[in-house]
């Protein structure tokens, strides 16, 4: 008995693939309720603006970890320098006169990716710990430069005298941080466009396949070195330009901005909001430092312990983070009404 075999032709898969990413490129209700959301806060919360921006601004850094580390797998412990790249190269352009928002924005993305295209010859090299010491060591370096460098950096009292101008010449960063959030938010935005775009193109799936198995994406022809020193270095770009959006919002830089507890804490977040996933970044931050704003706010000395058991419960009960839980509760509920039935 002869058992039939079909083939789809070439160009009906293609067809076929075509057609996935572009259901894929669509934003879907859920997406424009979160961004709505994020516009609705400007209206309801008046009073918490400036919170909320940091919270923006947080989501954005961690979505610039979750490049290299969800998608690529390229794991690190110091992401923090990037962030304070930035930071620091918008606030030594506007203590030293220039104090265009928009242009100071851009230097501190071009400043991050530079060093992050720099580094990458030597954090790409070698495995998973051997990353992790060097970006652990690149992290510790550039803190203890701008600890030393007081002259220009203003060392442990930060960077002062930074002063921004009026974003486009008319609207001016005020106290209540009306201006800012908004500021951050259409920045923040159009970023996310642009990544989320890059995410579901043919490149952001060549990510996937390194992240997956390298040696096939290596057999199959993906430049693997190539891309991701790309990722990498792009990831740098959006850290800087959140790390520049914290100076220009603060008009401050405290040498913080470089310390490895801003790397640990930026991975936390993406962990409590889900990796590989976009959002996770921004979900995770908003988790974090809520929880975190309520716990120091019961019991300033030992709020870290309640938060240790949140990451622990999320670890073991969230596979996946908060968007992962979010995902697979339709199944779980299905689950638990089949054997209440039964």
């Amino acid at each position: 008995m002869k058992i039939m075999q079909f083939t789809i032709p070439a160009q009906a898969q293609a067809a076929l693939q075509r057609s996935a990413m572009q259901a894929c490129e669509r934003w879907k209700p859920v997406e424009v309720g979160f961004w709505l959301a994020l516009v609705s806060v400007y209206f309801v919360f008046p009073t918490s603006l400036v919170f909320a921006t940091q919270i923006v601004i947080t989501g954005l850094f961690a979505l610039s970890l979750d490049l290299i580390l969800g998608y690529a797998g390229i794991v690190t412990l110091g992401h923090a320098a990037f962030f304070g790249i930035g930071a620091y190269a918008a606030g030594l352009l506007a203590a030293h006169g220039w104090q265009e928002p928009l242009t100071g924005l851009l230097a501190g993305g071009l400043t991050a990716s530079l060093a992050g295209y720099l580094t990458s010859f030597l954090v790409l090299r070698g495995s998973d710990l051997t990353r992790l010491m060097i970006t652990l060591g690149v992290g510790l370096l550039l803190y203890e430069v701008a600890n030393r460098a007081i002259a220009l950096t203003g060392g442990v009292d930060g960077l002062q005298g930074v002063e921004i101008g009026k974003v486009f010449g008319v609207f001016r960063f005020d106290l209540y941080g009306k201006t800012a959030y908004l500021y951050v938010l259409v920045i923040s935005f159009l970023l996310f466009a642009l990544t989320r775009s890059l995410m579901h193109s043919p490149y952001g799936l060549s990510l996937r396949s390194i992240r997956e198995n390298r040696t096939r994406a290596v057999a199959i022809g993906i430049p693997v070195g190539a891309r991701l020193r790309n990722i990498y270095t792009y990831s740098a770009l959006l850290a800087g330009v959140a790390g520049a959006l914290l100076t220009q919002t603060t008009q401050f830089v405290g040498i913080d901005v470089l310390s490895f507890q801003r790397s640990a804490d930026v991975l936390i977040m993406l962990i409590i909001g889900g990796t590989a996933t976009l959002y996770g970044g921004f979900v995770g931050a908003a988790a974090f430092l809520l929880v975190q704003d309520y716990l120091a706010n019961l019991n300033p000395q030992y709020w870290l312990f309640w938060l240790g058991i949140l990451l622990i419960v999320i670890t073991l009960y969230l596979r996946g983070g908060i968007l992962g839980g979010l995902a697979l509760l339709p199944r779980s509920l299905a689950h638990w009404r089949h054997r209440m039935n039964s």
